[in-house]
């Protein structure tokens, strides 16, 4: 494989187009958005196409998710009249109903046009157990930096003389109906070098957030500082995060005025739930002469633990195939959603006579699911105590939304989404492909109604691979729609550096040495494709966004030969520069220290913007971003872009101008950007 000499910053012509809002950058993006949708949209079938993407975005039979607070139920609701959308709640019981009765909170279409604000939904937190007060986030585009307002559900009006606090990627967490524990942007020595909160400071009502106390900080070279606040009755805790980075991080208790830290592996994850603290590990670890395996949830009684002390019981240990994928606690059962062989199953822990005990909940089998408990601690006498919302997807069955119960077999459909392709003789299959050090990896294949064995046809192969995110079956409308309802086939890798097998699959990959681990994965399973007769090399186009974008590239530029079309979205691709790029610095953990030259002499071998050169033969590529990206700078993505236009490349690029690192901010932007996608996909690979 040719490479080229890294370019420093100093050589380097396109450094200024990481000036996100200059007029000579954004004149650069104007001009490369205006060659590409006028190359794409003038294609036959787009504009039809784009308009059946947006009818199953805003489809009205969607399926409202909802979270409980209090004696409500609570959603947000986008569609084609409400784009920005409608917050708004229900009772359980009204919900229930084929058409609910809602009652709408906020209406931020209004509330953006009100105040002349491109708003866009950031989520809330409320104090309970009344869940009047809320913080509500708002942010502007899509950036994950949002602005915090305390709303008022009873009179649903922003609080006069409320809490409020300026743009920041701010962490808040309500320590009494008065008092706020806040870490934000409060000027020099307040963020950390990954741009997000070092401090964190008690702020009392009616007081300067400028002048509450400090109360925790952490140093410059942590990703954060977080705080969780838990005022179940009888087990009231606080307790103090510093994320040493993206994997590792310390713990402190508050006990009476002091701080005191909780001993745990650093990269272990450390949870209170009563009177238990539970231990999820990365690493084997060794206490009381017991090894116990990464991967292993454990439990000990919190006391005896803090005092240094405790025996600790195993509540799950991974095999080769099976790993942890979440826990959520009820009021007296905890809940895992394991994976096994990459499908999802839940079993529940129950503490009784001095063991823990295992039951099976029987929920649909062979696809994805996603559990959250409706218990409340603060609720005396919780009717949902022991309920559960339950999501259940696979690639060619939509979602149902179910309502169970860790103490009753029976299991109720709430809602359900429509079919928005017709799946039948379509078919799922699990298949292994062997990586170039011999490991086998599996993926999904989904093939379309009239696919025979050995016929070749349009392939997408969809990819991420990285910070241990698992990719399970899921079922996309858009996909089935534009993709599998016209003839082609769609693959969903199960690459190292994901989680589907727990964290050692991930770090068989993380790291400047071991991240080709990934990349040769990915690239096995297209090979793979190819000598299965499945696809052709002239009839293969890639996908992946953010991780997933870099890895795409990096393939691409190792593997030309495999690929016809490369959809690389919101990427990472200048690994010499990622980490001095907004919250670039808090992945060097997954990625390696490109200052460091031994982590450089490995990252250099496959960072895509240092690898670039003329003398390749390249596949078509479409790099699409959103200049509201605050998490992977838009520089990535540009930059590319125009190196690639500059060594003669078949490129195109496009950039939302809101949308943040999802690229959209409402359902009318996302299915232009979708149909751009799809129209470079099918026209490159040959889809009719």
């Amino acid at each position: 494989m040719t490479m080229s000499v890294t370019l420093s910053d100093r050589d380097d012509p396109w450094l200024w187009l990481e000036e996100v809002d200059s007029e000579r950058a954004m004149a650069w993006v104007r001009e490369r958005n205006a060659h590409s949708e006028t190359t794409l949209e003038s294609l036959p079938g787009q504009a039809a196409m784009r308009e059946r993407i947006r009818t199953i975005l805003d489809s009205p039979q969607q399926i409202p998710y909802i979270a409980r607070r209090g004696d409500f139920v609570y959603n947000l609701w986008r569609d084609k009249a409400s784009p920005r959308g409608l917050w708004r709640r229900t009772s359980l019981a009204e919900f229930r109903r084929e058409a609910p009765a809602w009652d709408v909170l906020l209406d931020l279409d209004a509330l953006a046009k009100f105040e002349g604000e491109n708003w866009v939904w950031a989520g809330t937190t409320s104090f309970a157990p009344e869940h009047r007060r809320v913080l509500l986030a708002l942010s502007r585009g899509g950036a994950d930096a949002n602005v915090v307002r305390e709303f008022d559900t009873m009179t649903r009006d922003f609080v006069a003389g409320g809490f409020a606090i300026t743009e920041a990627k701010s962490q808040v967490t309500w320590l009494d109906a008065d008092t706020l524990l806040v870490g934000s942007d409060l000027g020099p020595g307040t963020l950390t070098d990954s741009g997000y909160p070092r401090q964190l400071r008690r702020w009392p009502r009616g007081t300067a957030l400028a002048a509450a106390p400090l109360v925790f900080e952490g140093v410059a070279g942590d990703v954060s500082v977080s705080v969780s606040v838990d005022r179940t009755p009888g087990f009231k805790r606080v307790v103090f995060h510093r994320a040493l980075d993206f994997y590792r991080s310390r713990m402190w208790l508050q006990q009476d005025a002091a701080l005191v830290e909780v001993d745990k592996p650093e990269d272990a994850d450390l949870s209170f739930w009563r009177e238990w603290a539970l231990i999820s590990l990365r690493s084997n670890w060794r206490r009381n002469g017991k090894l116990w395996p990464r991967g292993a949830l454990l439990a000990v009684d919190a006391k005896a633990y803090l005092a240094g002390g405790g025996e600790l019981d195993a509540l799950f240990v991974p095999t080769a195939t099976c790993s942890l994928e979440d826990f959520n606690a009820t009021a007296t059962r905890l809940v895992l959603t394991l994976q096994d062989q990459v499908t999802s199953r839940v079993e529940t822990r129950q503490y009784v006579d001095g063991r823990w005990q295992t039951q099976a909940m029987v929920l649909p089998k062979l696809g994805y699911l996603s559990v959250s408990a409706l218990h409340e601690p603060l609720v005396d006498k919780d009717t949902l105590a022991e309920a559960l919302l339950v999501n259940y997807a696979d690639f060619l069955t939509p979602d149902s939304l179910l309502l169970a119960s860790t103490t009753a077999a029976d299991v109720v459909t709430l809602k359900s989404r429509p079919a928005f392709f017709d799946a039948q003789g379509m078919q799922v299959r699990q298949q292994f492909a062997r990586s170039a050090d011999g490991t086998q990896v599996p993926y999904f294949l989904v093939t379309p109604k009239d696919w025979r064995e050995g016929q070749t046809r349009p392939t997408l192969l969809y990819g991420y691979g990285g910070f241990e995110v698992s990719q399970q079956p899921t079922y996309s409308g858009v996909v089935g729609s534009e993709w599998l309802a016209q003839g082609g086939v769609f693959v969903m890798a199960n690459i190292r550096g994901g989680g589907e097998f727990g964290p050692g699959w991930h770090q068989a990959a993380q790291g400047p040495s071991r991240r080709q681990k990934s990349f040769d994965d990915f690239a096995a399973i297209a090979q793979h494709l190819i000598e299965q007769k499945i696809t052709t090399a002239s009839m293969l186009g890639i996908e992946g966004g953010s991780n997933g974008g870099l890895l795409v590239a990096a393939v691409m530029l190792q593997r030309p030969e495999l690929f016809a079309a490369v959809l690389c979205q919101v990427p990472l691709l200048d690994m010499k520069r990622y980490h001095r790029l907004l919250a670039g610095a808090s992945w060097m953990a997954e990625y390696g220290d490109p200052d460091k030259p031994e982590d450089w002499a490995a990252m250099s071998r496959w960072s895509p913007y240092q690898n670039l050169h003329a003398g390749a033969r390249l596949p078509a590529v479409l790099l699409t971003t959103s200049t509201r990206d605050d998490r992977v700078h838009p520089g990535h993505a540009r930059k590319m872009a125009a190196r690639l236009h500059e060594l003669g490349h078949r490129v195109l690029y496009w950039e939302n101008t809101e949308g943040g690192h999802g690229g959209a901010a409402d359902n009318a932007q996302r299915a232009r950007m979708l149909a751009l996608e799809y129209a470079f996909l099918k026209s490159t690979l040959g889809l009719r």
